[in-house]
C-alpha cells in the first residue's frame, strides 16, 4: 500500500470532526477538549492548525466560508472534499483492520524489569496500579457525564470504552504481578558480573548460564 500523503493521528480527528458539520479550527479544538479526545490525539493550537494546512495542501479538506463571531478575527471554516472523504473511510478501515506494532514505552521498560530488583519492582508496579485507578475512576465519570446523560452519541465516544478496558487489563496483570513477586511465584534471578561478562543463575536450582 502506497505511504499515506497525511499520517497525523490528530488529521484523522479533524477528518472525523468535519464529518458532522464545517467548522473552523478553534471550534474543532473545543470540540476536540469537550469530548475529552485529548487523550486520543494530541491537541493544541500549532499543531492543529499545521494539520488542518496540510490537508488543504493535499486536498483533503478545503475552506468553504469565513465566519466572524463579535470583534474576533475572521474564522475559516472547513469541509472534507471528496478526495479527502475517501482518504478518510480507507485510512479508518485499515486501522481497524491490521494491528500495526506501536512500541509502547512500558512494554518496552516490563522488559528490563529485572533491574529494579523485586522490591523495587514491586513498589514501581504498586504506584503504576495506583495512578492507572485514578485514571480509569477519572475517564470513568467523564464517560457517564457524557454519553451516560445522553449528551454525546455513544459511538462519538467509543474509543474511550476501549481505552478503559485495555487500562483496566493493564490494571489486572499489574496487581497480579506484584502479588507474585511478593509471594515468590514469580523468582528472581541471581545475577553477577565476571571476567565473561553477566550471568544469572535461577533462584532455585543455582545453575549458572550466559546472558
Amino acid at each position: 500500500m502506497a505511504r499515506r500523503r497525511v499520517s497525523n493521528p490528530l488529521a484523522l480527528a479533524v477528518l472525523g470532526l468535519l464529518q458532522e458539520q464545517s467548522m473552523h479550527p478553534y471550534e474543532m479544538a473545543s470540540t476536540l477538549r469537550e469530548r475529552h479526545k485529548d487523550g486520543s490525539f494530541k491537541v493544541n493550537s500549532g499543531s492543529l492548525y499545521d494539520t488542518v494546512e496540510a490537508l488543504v495542501r493535499h486536498g483533503w479538506i478545503e475552506p468553504v466560508q469565513t465566519a466572524r463571531d463579535g470583534r474576533r478575527p475572521e474564522r475559516t471554516v472547513y469541509a472534507p472534499t471528496e478526495l479527502g472523504q475517501g482518504e478518510f473511510v480507507r485510512w479508518v478501515d485499515e486501522l481497524v483492520r491490521t494491528p500495526v506494532a506501536e512500541y509502547p514505552k512500558f512494554i518496552a521498560a516490563v522488559s528490563y524489569l529485572g533491574a529494579l530488583g523485586p522490591d523495587g519492582a514491586a513498589d514501581a508496579l504498586t504506584e503504576r496500579a495506583g495512578h492507572l485507578v485514578q485514571r480509569i475512576e477519572q475517564t470513568q465519570a467523564v464517560l457517564d457525564q457524557t454519553v451516560g446523560s445522553g449528551a454525546v452519541p455513544r459511538l462519538f465516544m467509543i474509543e474511550v470504552e476501549c481505552a478503559l478496558h485495555a487500562w483496566r487489563a493493564e490494571l489486572d496483570w499489574t496487581r497480579r504481578t506484584v502479588a507474585e513477586i511478593g509471594d515468590g511465584r514469580l523468582p528472581w534471578p541471581r545475577v553477577e558480573r565476571t571476567e565473561q561478562g553477566w550471568t544469572w543463575s535461577a533462584a532455585d536450582d543455582g545453575k549458572g548460564s550466559e546472558r
